[in-house]
């Protein structure tokens, strides 16, 4: 069943009438995004340092935000990199401030989210580009930040599961050579097929929040050429080679469309040899892991998330 406090949130947000995300601009879906964010979100915890900071990429300067929970000594604190959700098109530094502020405290690791460059503006592979690029940054300059380097995890929630599993495909590509160990991947309800052709497409398409037609508008604003859907940098269900990746956390909600593809990662992570735990939340929507205002799950996952966190780190 659909959890009842998905349903009233559902039924919430028709009764209010508030508009579809494809049926508005770009840069209004953006501003509606930030706004509607406290309706949902938990108020914001108390950390023990919040920075905002400048990563440098191959494009110009990405902007950063670090964050070091509560009760953090002077020594070197295991970092998170977080790349936000919204379709490659919305959100921001603020709209995940509250979830990055959860996991910092909770896997008594620090943050560094990433603001990474938007479609259309910036089309494929742009998000993946800086994505690497401030991941790169946030390893080499991990000392003059007191970070661990040897203890860096990437994570991100749908398009920033995306980002957060082909940054960890691309560092392993890279071999010794490109520098950039990963001791972990959290993905939550990651996209990882962008043919959009598994079952849940068709059954989650309406009435769950992410519609189709909302999925057509973030994929049309971010990819350019039919040909990219088979780029494994924006499906990397589809890379020829999934082994000898970080330990992953994957996790989906039942009534989202993304279900099927980001199990089928998860499956394919562990066919190809990988440790992988995968969660599926059945009664909840799209989106969900932030919304700790209003769903009860959303708190569980993310202490799911940071108690995974923790432990990998400690395995580190």
């Amino acid at each position: 069943m659909l959890h009842p406090q998905a349903r009233a949130l559902l039924d919430f947000i028709e009764a209010r009438g508030i508009p579809p995300t494809h049926t508005l601009s770009p840069a209004d879906a953006r501003a509606f995004y930030r706004d509607r964010r406290t309706a949902t979100q938990p108020l914001p915890a108390e950390v023990a340092e919040v920075r905002d900071l400048a990563a440098d990429g191959p494009h110009g300067t990405i902007p950063v935000r670090l964050y070091r929970p509560l009760g953090s000594g002077a020594g070197p604190l295991p970092v998170l990199v977080y790349y936000h959700g919204g379709g490659w098109v919305i959100g921001d530094l603020d709209t995940h401030d509250v979830l990055c502020r959860e996991l910092a405290n909770g896997a008594g690791c620090a943050v560094v989210a990433v603001d990474y460059r938007m479609a259309p503006e910036h089309r494929f592979p742009a998000a993946f580009d800086d994505a690497l690029a401030a991941t790169r940054w946030v390893r080499r300059e991990a000392a003059t930040l007191g970070l661990d380097a040897s203890r860096l995890a990437v994570g991100g929630d749908s398009a920033g599961g995306n980002l957060a599993a082909v940054v960890a495909i691309a560092a392993r590509d890279a071999g010794n050579a490109g520098e950039l160990p990963i001791a972990f991947q959290l993905l939550i309800y990651p996209a990882t097929d962008m043919r959009r052709v598994h079952p849940s497409h068709q059954s989650n398409g309406q009435g769950y929040l992410l519609t189709s037609d909302t999925m057509s508008y973030f994929h049309d604003h971010y990819i350019t050429d039919p040909a990219h859907d088979l780029d494994w940098r924006a499906s990397p269900l589809l890379h020829p080679d999934l082994s000898k990746l970080p330990p992953a956390l994957v996790i989906t909600a039942g009534y989202d469309p993304l279900r099927d593809e980001g199990a089928a990662y998860a499956d394919a992570l562990t066919a190809a040899g990988n440790r992988a735990v995968y969660v599926c939340f059945e009664r909840q929507i799209h989106g969900f892991v932030p919304m700790g205002k209003v769903l009860d799950e959303a708190n569980t996952a993310v202490a799911l998330c940071a108690g995974e966190l923790r432990r990998a780190f400690a395995a580190a």
